[in-house]
This record gives structure tokens, C-alpha cells and sequence, in this order.
């Protein structure tokens, strides 16, 4: 049976097969997925979301997975919640989306009181009573942030999410066991859930709180073949003692722009095959590229590559396909425009043969009227052999109105406050060398770390 003709996700997890063959790995304990069969994480309470519109909020990754695969085909909307949706974003939710349940691995707090029935979610199972009976096209809710301000809401379903699932990317005598650094309550991470559930396989999940470096040993211990994350991730990970652990055969990046030195730094540390991805909530996955350059071929641009429709126009990328999202809820824009693609808001040059991601419309930086795109600037930082990260961002300037500066993560400490001097003045004139005068930090400094959102992103703050 196709994935296409199943009523619900745990009806497609079943017709993929060999369910004692595979698993769910969370923080503090793994799941057979034949206990799924006949076993609940909802306690038995099930029944009493039939038909309802559900908020998933869980501090437990595996506590929500097991939420999603039981609910799906049960409930009319299924909300996924991430961990840093803020009080005032999570009744703006809630009120958007008719809540009248509420699914959570712990008590009840005050923030979802008077939402409704609450439902206790866990990774413990216990035996439920008769068969599951998944008949509803159930609303797969995402939300494209939530840290401040309103959050979007974006309504996907199984079909639009399903479709973004891979079929060519298996191995050879042996099921792939995937895992992310994504959360699987954003769209990114629950890509990957679903095409380990769907695809046959067995899947490793992050944790919140659970430290990098003990993510990248457990999932080494779980033996992980196939692994996605961020360029940003990716680069973290190369800085953590335990990168090594793991032995992935198959690395993909999406979320933030792969630029040519971390698409080769991947291929070169893991020996692995090495494919980075365009997708946002509201497009899907557009596209995936699998040369080993960044961009993407000019001769995609006005065509159909797989599922997807391409278009550039004033250098926006645009999209149209069945992975796209069907709508907003409480949000007066439409995800699709009038000839049915998705404004990516993410812009593109032309080099060449191929096309280059600049960043994004709403993320440039005005220094005395020429438009800056951070992501350029960061690109040449990271190309030099002593970065490993690098965020640009603006300056204000009382003449020029802005100016760019910029702070690097090094691979290792310079040590003397004289040699730190000496590195700023090299990577200075490196950029010199191959940005145009305004694009120039005017300051680079040296920092510990760069910060990450829960989204897998460096953080951009204005100054």
C-alpha cells in the first residue's frame, strides 16, 4: 500500500512494514514501533479528542511524536507547539485555532487554563482496548515562529506534508536510522519524522535539553546513517568533542543558506553524500540540490524539477507545488498568490550557470544607500580557514546611516591579545579582497559563540 491511499500517519507508519525492526530513540528512552500497535501514550483517553481541534505542547520530544502518530486521522486539528512559543503567542494560538483540548506531558499550567479538555501525553505506553479507528483528514497546524510577536499559523495536511518525503535517498542492505537537530514540531524537523515513519525506517530525536554533545553521542550509539540540520548546526557540531561519534552516510542542510565552505567542510569530515534543500513552512521542501555546490542551476529557473515549479522574478524565488501549505489561519495575507506560487521572500543572483541565494528582502543592510546582504558578508568570513562561524549584522551610523560589523567564531583561541589583533586586521583585509569597498566590516570581533534560535538559526539582532 502507497503512503498516498492511508487514512492517518500511524495507517502509512504500519504499510511501510517491519515495525519490530524499528524505533523511536527519545532523550530518556526508545520506543519499539510495534508497541504501537496496541499501546497508548494518552492514557486511554483518546477517544475524547475524537473530532476535536488539539494543542500538542510537550517539554518531551518522543512524548509529542507519540501524541502525533496516535492522533492523526482522529482529531480535526492537530496544533504543534515549540518550546519557546511565549505565553501571549500561545493564547493568540489557541483562540486562532478554536482550541478544545489541550495534549501535554505535564499538568495543566496557567497559561492553557479554560482551554478545554487536557489530555496527559508520556513515553510510557500502556495497553489500550480495541483498534484505532483513523477516518478524519486531520489539519496538521505549524507555526513559522513565535519568540515574539504574533506567530503565523500555517494548515498543512498528511498529503502536503507526505509529499516532501524522499524515496531515493535509502541504503543498500541495511534501514537507515535518521535523526535532525530540527525539532519535529517545526516544519524542518518534522519532515524528517515523517520520512522516517513513512519511509520505513527508525529515527533518533533531538532533545531541548539535552546538551549537543551528548545528542551526537546517543546518536551515535543509535548507529545514524541519515542526519539533517542547519549550515548552523552543522558548524556548531564541528566544534563539539563529540563530532566524531557519529558516522552518518547521508548529511542534508536546510533553514539557513549552505555556502560552498561548509557543503565541502561536510563532505570532507564525514565522507558522506552531502544534498542541501530549499524549504520553508509555507512552500515545503521546494527543491533539493545534490551536485555539491551551493545555489542552484540556472536552467531549473521557468521549470518543473520533481514536484516543484520554479521561478525567479525580480530576483525573488518563487515556488509552486502540492507541498505547499493550504492556508493561513488568522493571518489576512494568502499563502499562495494569484498564479498559485509561493513568494519565498528569499532572493537570488545570477553567476554564471547557476543561481546564488543572497538572503532575505526584509534582511538587507543600507550603508549610504547600497543594499547589503549580511549572508554575502558571512560567506567570505567563513571561507577562511581559521572561522568556523561568522554573523553579520548593522551598525548605525550618523553619516552613512549603517555600517556592517561582524563577529567570527574561530576554530581555535588566538591566545595573546596581540595575535587576536593581528587575526582581526587578516580576516579585515580578507574581505577587502573580495567584497566590494562598502560591503567591508567596518570592526570584526571575536566572540565564544554565536547564538542559535530554537529553529536551528543564527540569531540576527540589530544594533
Amino acid at each position: 500500500m502507497q503512503w498516498q491511499e492511508c487514512n492517518s500517519l500511524w495507517d502509512a507508519t504500519r504499510a511501510a512494514g517491519a515495525l519490530s525492526e524499528r524505533f523511536l530513540c527519545g532523550g530518556a528512552r526508545a520506543v519499539n514501533l510495534a508497541e504501537l500497535d496496541r499501546k497508548t501514550s494518552l492514557g486511554g483517553k483518546a477517544g475524547a479528542l475524537r473530532g476535536r481541534s488539539v494543542l500538542i505542547r510537550t517539554r518531551d520530544l518522543l512524548a509529542s511524536a507519540l501524541a502525533m502518530i496516535e492522533l492523526d486521522g482522529m482529531v480535526r486539528r492537530m496544533v504543534l507547539c515549540p518550546p519557546d512559543l511565549n505565553t501571549e503567542g500561545l493564547r493568540y494560538v489557541a483562540a486562532a485555532v478554536e482550541t478544545d483540548a489541550i495534549v501535554g506531558d505535564g499538568t495543566i499550567s496557567e497559561d492553557l487554563s479554560g482551554l478545554g479538555t487536557f489530555v496527559r501525553c508520556g513515553t510510557e505506553l500502556e495497553p489500550c482496548a480495541g483498534k484505532r479507528e483513523e477516518r478524519l483528514a486531520s489539519e496538521w497546524v505549524l507555526l513559522t515562529s513565535g519568540t515574539t510577536g504574533t506567530p503565523k499559523i500555517v494548515v498543512h495536511t498528511l498529503q502536503t506534508l507526505g509529499m516532501a518525503v524522499d524515496s531515493n535517498i535509502a541504503l543498500e542492505g541495511r534501514r537507515p536510522v535518521w535523526s535532525t537537530f530540527f525539532d519535529i514540531r517545526r516544519y524542518g524537523g518534522l519532515c524528517v519524522f515523517l520520512r522516517a515513519l513513512m519511509g520505513g525506517d527508525s529515527m533518533v530525536l533531538s532533545s531541548v535539553v539535552e546538551p549537543a554533545a551528548s545528542f551526537l553521542e546517543r546518536a551515535g550509539a543509535c548507529g545514524v546513517t541519515h542526519m539533517s540540520g542547519t549550515p548552523s548546526h552543522w558548524r556548531r557540531t564541528f566544534m563539539s568533542p563529540t563530532a566524531r561519534r557519529i558516522s552518518p552516510s547521508y548529511l542534508r542542510m536546510s533553514g539557513e543558506i549552505a555556502d560552498q565552505a561548509i557543503l565541502d567542510r561536510l563532505r570532507d569530515f564525514y565522507q558522506a553524500k552531502v544534498d542541501h534543500a530549499f524549504a520553508s513552512t509555507e512552500a515545503g521542501v521546494g527543491f533539493v540540490v545534490n551536485d555539491g555546490r551551493a545555489g542552484f542551476p540556472a536552467a531549473w529557473a521557468g521549470t518543473r524539477q520533481g514536484e516543484t515549479d520554479i521561478k525567479v522574478e525580480d530576483g525573488v524565488l518563487r515556488l509552486r507545488s502540492r507541498r505547499n501549505a493550504l492556508r493561513y489561519i488568522g493571518y489576512e495575507s494568502h499563502v499562495l498568490g494569484p498564479d498559485g506560487y509561493v513568494d519565498t521572500g528569499d532572493l537570488v543572483e545570477l553567476r554564471g550557470d547557476r543561481y546564488y541565494y543572497l538572503g532575505r528582502q526584509d534582511g538587507t543592510i543600507n550603508v549610504g544607500g547600497s543594499k547589503i546582504h549580511p549572508e554575502e558578508v558571512e560567506a567570505v568570513l567563513q571561507m577562511h580557514p581559521k572561522v568556523r562561524m561568522a554573523l553579520a549584522r548593522a551598525r548605525k551610523n550618523s553619516i552613512t546611516g549603517g555600517l556592517v560589523s561582524a563577529e567570527v567564531v574561530l576554530d581555535k583561541d588566538p591566545g595573546s591579545s596581540q595575535e587576536r589583533v593581528k587575526l582581526q586586521d587578516e580576516l579585515l583585509h580578507f574581505c577587502a579582497e573580495r567584497l566590494s569597498r562598502y560591503q567591508v566590516p567596518a570592526a570584526i570581533r571575536i566572540v565564544p559563540e554565536l547564538p542559535l534560535a530554537t529553529s536551528g538559526k543564527i540569531v540576527r539582532r540589530g544594533e
